[in-house]
């Protein structure tokens, strides 16, 4: 039976349908594939994490650990790095991190370079991070938007920039921690501005430096359960930026603005938040592991039928979204 028999025979437009079919199928199937191989040598690989007393950076190195990787933590305090090598093999090795502190980066690279020798360092993992202060753009002073942007942005561009000739040695890996609201600005502070800034910073780093062998993968993780998304430190810096306010900024809002804004965190937080950090640290295992990393990582239900699915919307809709969400002021128009 020649093609024209068997166009007659099943109709052009199904052919066309089945041939459609048959390269989707094809193109999922290479692509699961792909996605599922790994790297190999992994217990001569050295990876260091950032942010590591708690949260996502601590349970990532001890899953690190277990996988057999030569786990750099670098930890804010004594107490945090404690801790881990407590729960960890003799393997893992920790260090004092500041990342807004220039000589504590330096510090850490050099340490790092001894560890690491010739080997490079497969993997860093830009995982430090605060949230806070956090609410309203109004009520925030300049060092609130400061204070944030000095550990997610500013942190992540001189750490990575410190360490990338130990990457490039490597061949390896820069991992940065965004965030869902670095695709959609929800909330007022530094956080959104700084996870918009790491997602800019990671697409031109990635493209600039793929001719050496380096991936740049993105983490975007939604709500998780974690001490940033901890309700009573949001509601006391809530409160302290409230105080702050001048009395006609105040009574442009009204007294039951600040009771009404700090209900639906609330409300937000115990309908969203999700217990399972282990959903962001496969990302990062991910990243680390594959032979072949993807370029972005949702972690999280919200961010998967959410988040990313309104950041492709017009602003208008995002918009009327949040001002239903969100408490009105008391001068509004």
């Amino acid at each position: 039976m020649d093609m024209e028999q068997i166009y007659e025979y099943i109709g052009k437009e199904n052919v066309t349908t089945y041939a459609i079919g048959a390269f989707v199928l094809l193109w999922a199937l290479i692509w699961l594939i792909r996605d599922s191989q790994e790297i190999d040598k992994i217990s001569e690989k050295y990876v260091f994490v950032t942010g590591c007393d708690s949260g996502f950076g601590n349970l990532l190195c001890r899953r690190l650990d277990k996988r057999g990787f030569n786990v750099l933590a670098g930890c804010l305090t004594e107490k945090g790095a404690d801790d881990l090598k407590r729960v960890t093999s003799p393997k893992l090795k920790t260090c004092l991190l500041d990342v807004t502190n220039t000589a504590s980066i330096q510090k850490a690279y050099e340490w790092t370079q001894k560890e690491v020798g010739d080997k490079g360092l497969w993997g860093i993992v830009n995982n430090a991070g605060r949230a806070l202060p956090m609410g309203p753009s109004e009520w925030m002073r300049n060092e609130d938007y400061i204070c944030t942007l000095r550990v997610n942005m500013n942190g992540v561009i001189e750490m990575t920039t410190q360490f990338l000739p130990l990457i490039k040695k490597a061949r390896g890996r820069i991992v940065n921690v965004a965030s869902v609201l670095g695709r959609v600005a929800a909330n007022g502070g530094g956080y959104c501005i700084s996870k918009f800034a790491v997602e800019s910073f990671s697409d031109c780093l990635r493209r600039d430096i793929h001719y050496f062998g380096i991936n740049v993968c993105i983490i975007e993780p939604g709500f998780f359960k974690t001490q940033v998304t901890s309700l009573e430190p949001i509601e006391k810096e809530l409160h302290r930026l409230w105080n702050q306010l001048t009395p006609e900024v105040k009574a442009s809002y009204g007294e039951k603005y600040l009771d009404n804004y700090i209900k639906i965190q609330r409300l937000i937080m115990n309908a969203i938040c999700d217990p399972d950090i282990s959903k962001v640290t496969n990302c990062m295992e991910h990243a680390l592991t594959s032979a072949h990393p993807r370029t972005r990582y949702s972690a999280g239900w919200d961010a998967k039928l959410l988040w990313i699915p309104i950041s492709y919307m017009p602003a208008c809709v995002v918009d009327l979204a949040l001002k239903l969400v969100l408490p009105r002021p008391a001068q509004s128009v």
